[in-house]
């Protein structure tokens, strides 16, 4: 669940770089990701706990549609797939055959997960900012959002996402938990 997020807002302050970089504002990458319609990538997740010597991982397809369908497709260690589609989350877990349906309004914190990736995804800074507080670093080949959440509940869960990308595409997002413990999402490109 925590593999599914994303968060935005209207411009952001360029960002010092080097002389010859090319500084990246918010408003600017926000505006880029609106254009992408569709995407289709390869995830492999490592959640890293305390109390585990080697991080569990999983590993699958994500999907997006604009203008916000998000599905995650787990193949490894076990089938379940996780399709966002409007204000609804859909959990069906194909070794159990357990389906169950979340309406996002009813559960704020799985919300405000959902959006920083959707929101980062479709380009909605203002639904972005609305969950999170949003700084970028970087440039176009190679940007980072850090998303530190705006409500109470939500950062008794986490206490920062970390988005990353190269021009459109996000390759990497990074939760780190209220306790300490993460899980880094890393997305290579599908090809086709």
């Amino acid at each position: 669940m925590i593999g599914l997020v994303a968060a935005l807002g209207l411009v952001g302050p360029a960002i010092a770089q080097p002389p010859g970089k090319s500084t990246l504002v918010l408003a600017q990458l926000m505006q880029e990701l609106s254009q992408v319609k569709s995407a289709r990538g390869r995830f492999v997740e490592r959640k890293h706990l305390a109390m585990l010597n080697a991080p569990l991982e999983s590993s699958g397809t994500l999907v997006y549609a604009a203008p916000g369908r998000l599905e995650k497709h787990m193949l490894s260690p076990r089938e379940e797939s996780l399709i966002l589609d409007g204000e609804t989350l859909l959990i069906d877990n194909k070794d159990t055959g357990q389906r169950r349906s979340f309406p996002l309004p009813e559960h704020p914190v799985v919300w405000a997960f959902v959006e920083s990736i959707r929101s980062t995804l479709t380009g909605d800074l203002p639904t972005l900012q609305r969950f999170y507080e949003v700084s970028l670093e970087g440039d176009a080949g190679a940007w980072r959002l850090r998303l530190k959440p705006r409500d109470a509940r939500m950062r008794q869960a986490a206490r920062e996402i970390r988005v990353g990308g190269s021009g459109t595409w996000v390759n990497l997002i990074e939760v780190i938990e209220a306790g300490g413990d993460r899980s880094v999402t890393v997305i290579t490109r599908e090809a086709g």
